[in-house]
């Protein structure tokens, strides 16, 4: 399933959508208006034309600072997914799969909550949720000024002026005179800066969610696809002290009452409908050179995606063969699928759009044709490409992954004098949880294989060799040799180890240990260094380039946004259909029709809940039927990217019609470009929702809340 998410396994990234033309552009009807513009920032131009396309209510009450808004009612949920405030009893929505993690952690065998769903049944049946976090946006400030002086002065003063440090300065001085939670963040490559007010709550329960075949339905065959029938919803209640006030959990803290809370929309959507999208979407790089999407084109994103595919079609292999090994792996693989699905769309849509040839004729507009900078940015980019490479199959092969990398990594808490020999004990045993012998053996033998063919033998450190020097290419015996003398790759194994203390150096000299710790990314970096010599590392043009891009744009008298860096942003556009090619038409909106004419018992993917299944056959609406058919999933030209996941998406009077959930397969090359006409953001209906919580949950108090 989807996933406009930025999980942990891609702190790698997570995720997105980008352009390369960022003029703002007049569009007719059912046409993509693209931008992620910032919330306090919704200037007399922009708000004309979201008038225009339908927007009924005074921006005003979209963001203030001094009147309760609707930024108050949309929250980050740890920056990774967006949700919804919608009842005074601190009521928050967003999608399954930004809760799938916790609901995962929370299930058991006997309890498995991502097969069977949960329901608080009362309040106190809701389940905290140690470590997650909540944040309200209250105010921002451009503080552009005063952190230039910050660095000037450090600078005066030879003290270090990273920009880590800089923030850290700035950041510290903010919250300590303002009482909130101060962020500060970058927009255009450093041409402005902003500082960010946030209420952080931290006492959050889970309060249910419906099982994932129903959240997910279709699984990763309809990820990034439409038409979908998922139910991605799952809900939380955001807790205080007796003020309201953020606090650590206590059995005392009551449902904080928000300053704003999303009304659901009464009426029905249809196709052109005004669509406006509120949330936190986390990375775009639309202001990236061609020579960095060329890059991403043909060099990174083949090899990652060729070897997420395989890890996948391994785990899945045996998650089909044992149930246990599917609740094992089941989060891991979501993740993994997830960013595989992305970057293998984003690889064929550059190619299919042309993006490199259309972020060249950008170049050539703004920067002529043989500017001196691009041409050193073109030399530094060809020099290190051979070993970007290497890179790139060392991380998908011997760096990747939760399983026996993972395990011989935490081995580092040994050589941490901050850490205790329980600490180690804790770390690896948490491993387990989500680790089977079988399924990892034939991971390692993959991925041994993997580095041994494609990373050449200078990076190979002194393990490594030995491995290869006694197997040759016989990666099943080289993977049987290294599980046949680990004592950390067998959990039963470790488990009786530890029994006899704190006997660090056979965990050290273990060969789960050697393999993880055997070679250094900086080994391939020093590599590079004599290449960008004279130019500059990649990241420094990088940078120096978007800076340069937004300049220009801005003499040109351009209308410009920035890269989505998980701060609130708005989008709007309308609902409609798409014609993702030649001779195919969809619809705006799915019903739950494509649920009966998909569902398959024989097929994980697509089997469904009996209950919820047997009220579809029924056709037992309830009041939230139109025309004999109960709606689903719609699609908008909203902007989006990850982090958005959960964004509540609303009508022209600022109503909850749905929540965004996924992009469609041809809108992934938008972390560079955006693609009128196709790139959509895929919603659940709230009607789906709440059908769903009256006639298959049975939460009528929790319905009561919900106005």
């Amino acid at each position: 399933m989807m996933h406009l998410k930025i999980n942990n396994f891609n702190q790698m990234k997570k995720i997105g959508i980008i352009l390369s033309f960022l003029i703002f552009v007049s569009a007719p009807a059912i046409k993509a208006d693209e931008g992620m513009w910032l919330i306090q920032a919704l200037n007399s131009s922009l708000q004309k034309k979201m008038r225009a396309e339908g927007l009924k209510i005074d921006p005003k009450i979209i963001y203030s600072e001094t009147e309760s808004s609707l930024k108050d009612a949309v929250v980050a949920l740890d920056f990774g997914c967006t949700g919804s405030m919608i009842s005074n009893e601190g009521l928050l929505i967003t999608n399954h799969h930004c809760a799938f993690d916790d609901i995962y952690k929370l299930s058991t065998p006997d309890n498995n909550y991502l097969e069977t769903g949960y329901w608080a049944v009362s309040p106190s049946f809701e389940i905290p949720i140690e470590g997650k976090s909540v944040y309200f946006l209250r105010k921002v400030i451009d503080c552009t000024d005063e952190l230039n002086s910050i660095r000037d002065s450090l600078k005066n003063l030879n003290v270090p002026s990273s920009t880590r440090r800089v923030y850290s300065i700035i950041e510290s001085r903010h919250t300590q005179q303002s009482g909130y939670e101060a962020s500060c963040a970058s927009m255009w490559n450093g041409s402005q800066y902003y500082m960010y007010y946030y209420d952080k709550y931290t006492d959050i329960r889970f309060v249910g969610a419906p099982p994932v075949q129903v959240a997910a339905f279709g699984g990763d065959i309809d990820n990034w696809e439409w038409p979908q029938h998922k139910n991605d919803f799952a809900l939380y209640r955001v807790y205080g002290d007796e003020n309201g006030r953020p606090a650590a959990y206590s059995t005392n803290n009551k449902p904080i009452n928000p300053k704003k809370i999303l009304k659901i929309a009464k009426q029905p959507i249809k196709s052109n409908d005004f669509a406006m999208v509120l949330g936190f979407p986390g990375r775009t790089d639309r202001y990236s050179s061609s020579l960095k999407a060329d890059q991403a084109e043909r060099v990174v994103n083949p090899i990652m995606v060729d070897g997420m595919k395989s890890r996948m079609d391994i785990i899945k292999k045996w998650m089909n063969k044992d149930a246990s090994v599917r609740q094992k792996y089941s989060n891991f693989f979501f993740g993994l699928s997830n960013i595989q699905e992305l970057l293998e769309g984003e690889m064929n849509c550059l190619r299919r759009f042309d993006v490199v040839e259309k972020k060249q004729a950008t170049e050539r507009q703004f920067f002529g044709s043989n500017d001196p900078f691009l041409t050193k940015m073109g030399t530094a980019y060809k020099g290190v490409e051979e070993i970007e490479k290497y890179i790139n199959y060392y991380r998908q092969s011997l760096v990747s992954g939760k399983g026996f990398i993972a395990v011989g990594n935490r081995t580092n808490y040994l050589k941490n004098k901050d850490s205790s020999f329980d600490e180690f004990i804790k770390r690896v045993e948490g491993l387990y949880e989500e680790y089977d012998v079988d399924v990892e053996k034939e991971l390692m033998e993959y991925q041994l294989g993997l580095f041994f063919e494609n990373v050449p033998e200078k990076y190979w450190g002194p393990f490594t060799k030995s491995l290869k020097e006694k197997h040759g290419q016989d990666y099943y015996s080289m993977t049987k040799e290294m599980f046949d003398n680990s004592i950390m790759l067998h959990p039963e194994k470790f488990k009786e180890a530890v029994k006899n203390g704190a006997n660090t150096e056979q965990f050290l000299n273990d060969p789960a240990a050697k393999l993880a710790t055997d070679i250094q990314i900086m080994s391939f970096r020093k590599d590079q260094e004599p290449m960008l010599k004279e130019t500059g590392q990649l990241y420094e043009l990088d940078s120096k380039y978007g800076k340069l891009l937004y300049e220009k744009r801005k003499q040109a008298g351009d209308l410009q946004y920035p890269d989505a860096n998980s701060t609130m942003r708005l989008t709007y556009g309308k609902i409609g259909p798409i014609r993702p090619s030649d001779g195919i038409y969809y619809s705006a909106q799915s019903t739950s029709q494509g649920i009966l004419d998909k569902y398959n018992p024989n097929d994980y993917d697509f089997a469904f809940n009996e209950k919820a299944l047997n009220l579809i056959k029924a056709k037992d609406w309830g009041k939230y039927g139109e025309r004999g058919k109960l709606y689903v999933n719609f699609l908008t030209d909203n902007d989006i990217t990850g982090g958005n996941s959960g964004s509540p998406v609303l009508n022209g009077k600022g109503e909850l019609i749905g929540l965004a959930f996924d992009g469609n397969k041809e809108s992934l090359a938008s972390n560079y470009y955006f693609e009128d006409d196709m790139s959509k953001c895929v919603c659940v209906d709230i009607r789906y929702v709440l059908w769903y919580m009256d006639k298959c949950a049975n939460v009528q108090y929790l319905l009561d809340e919900i106005r």
